[in-house]
């Protein structure tokens, strides 16, 4: 992982100094989660329009975690993060009410601090004007992530009718230092069955997960993160990678399996491991896959199939197998790897762009198919912008200097942000959440 030299200068006190008479990017050192940490610091607003159904809930978890949670800001306009609950709009009219509750918050907004707008889905809305208003709050949020600065983020929860219930987990997630890398995002939360964890600090104990492409860097991180949270890991990669796998296995306190996710009989192993040494399965993340860049005009169709049968085609044959009886448990979840890439493009990256566009495309399917919301199945996809990973490491140092500073939080992940935010969609309180597709990416202006 290369070093962000001017991360750290901005850092120092002269640092300082030129980036703020130069006007040059100034990203702040972000708040990651940490055990015992608060949820967030400093108080939060929660205020709405109208009857603001949704304030209520989120009032009471904030309450029950020991936030102080203010109707408007205070006299010294200093607030740890701010929610604007729209779900009762019924006309673009009634967005100033979002105005007003954000506007007053965000010139006193703690560093890494946070604003979330909470709404209902604009498909369901019952007329024209209530779904153009419902519409714009996706347009406002993001425009409040790009002018939010110092690490703070914006996101917006969109809440459908009868699953108010559900949004407590999403909420916590959106606060916490959990989602540092995390802004400018939609998350739809619906029906379901959530089960709230014993302990928020460990909501996957007695869970069993399966990681792919764990032997190293962003898989590696999302083992020892779902290790953490009290999963037991079963870390899949390839038999080259056996060692490096081995290890990876060994710290999180799990087993490893050393199988080719592209070969035929690859769902039907890693269930039997999972269901043999474990006696269930509860959680898959396909994280597996590889890069062949070049552009379209140099790739050959053997390059072409390599990347499209490990990043894609390897998944529609595992599912078979895993979404399958003896499988993943009913009330389980299956968390994919897509890419910006796939959202954006890439120029060099044809076949991975088309790959994780894949995924999204699988990511939508699944989380709509009926037989899989009856057994209460979640499937949601992370896609990861610019991440510090040894692949990074190797890009030109004006080209991964462009990718850290292109977003919003104005420098690039970890691979723990993105391990974070699988680890939230591994929750079985995140019951309704399905179907979902999140950047972690820092806002990145590219496909923004």
């Amino acid at each position: 992982m290369a070093a962000d030299l001017y991360g750290d200068l901005v850092r120092t006190g002269l640092g300082r100094k030129v980036v703020s008479s130069l006007h040059l990017p100034n990203p702040v050192r972000l708040r990651r989660y940490a055990p015992q940490a608060p949820l967030i610091e400093g108080p939060v607003v929660v205020a709405g329009h109208g009857a603001a159904p949704l304030a209520s809930p989120i009032t009471s978890m904030l309450t029950s975690s020991a936030i102080d949670v203010l109707g408007e800001v205070p006299a010294d306009g200093r607030v740890g993060a701010v929610v604007a609950d729209l779900s009762a709009a019924e006309h673009p009219q009634d967005l100033e009410s979002l105005r007003a509750v954000v506007s007053p918050a965000l010139k006193g907004l703690a560093t890494c601090g946070r604003v979330i707008v909470v709404g209902r889905p604009p498909q369901a809305a019952s007329t024209a004007a209530q779904s153009a208003a419902r519409q714009a709050l996706e347009g406002i949020t993001r425009s409040i992530g790009k002018e939010l600065r110092r690490g703070a983020t914006a996101n917006l929860v969109l809440v459908a009718e009868g699953a108010d219930a559900n949004v407590d987990a999403t909420i916590r997630f959106l606060l916490s230092g959990r989602s540092a890398f995390v802004s400018g995002q939609v998350v739809t939360v619906g029906d379901g069955q959530p089960s709230q964890p014993a302990d928020w600090a460990r909501p996957l104990a007695g869970r069993v997960a399966v990681v792919t492409g764990a032997a190293r860097g962003i898989g590696a991180s999302i083992a020892e993160v779902l290790a953490r949270d009290g999963a037991t890991v079963v870390a899949v990669d390839l038999p080259a990678a056996g060692d490096a796998l081995a290890s990876v296995a060994n710290a999180v306190g799990g087993t490893a399996l050393q199988v080719d996710v592209t070969a035929a009989d690859a769902g039907r192993r890693i269930v039997d491991h999972a269901t043999t040494r474990h006696g269930r399965l509860d959680i898959v993340v396909h994280n597996a896959g590889i890069t062949r860049d070049k552009l379209l005009v140099n790739t050959d169709a053997a390059r072409w199939h390599s990347v499209l049968d490990v990043n894609l085609m390897s998944i529609l044959r595992m599912n078979e197998v895993i979404l399958g009886d003896g499988g993943l448990r009913d009330g389980g979840h299956l968390v994919l790897v897509a890419s910006v890439a796939g959202i954006a493009g890439n120029r060099g990256q044809t076949s991975y762009a088309a790959s994780k566009a894949g995924v999204v495309g699988l990511t939508r399917a699944l989380g709509s198919d009926p037989r899989l919301r009856d057994r209460g199945i979640t499937v949601n996809a992370v896609a990861p912008g610019f991440i510090e990973t040894e692949m990074t490491a190797r890009i030109p140092l004006g080209t991964r200097e462009a990718g850290r500073r292109l977003s919003s939080l104005q420098q690039g992940g970890l691979p723990v942000d993105v391990a974070e935010t699988i680890a939230w969609l591994s929750q079985d309180v995140n019951a309704g959440v399905t179907g979902n597709v999140v950047r972690v990416c820092g806002q990145s202006l590219l496909g923004a």
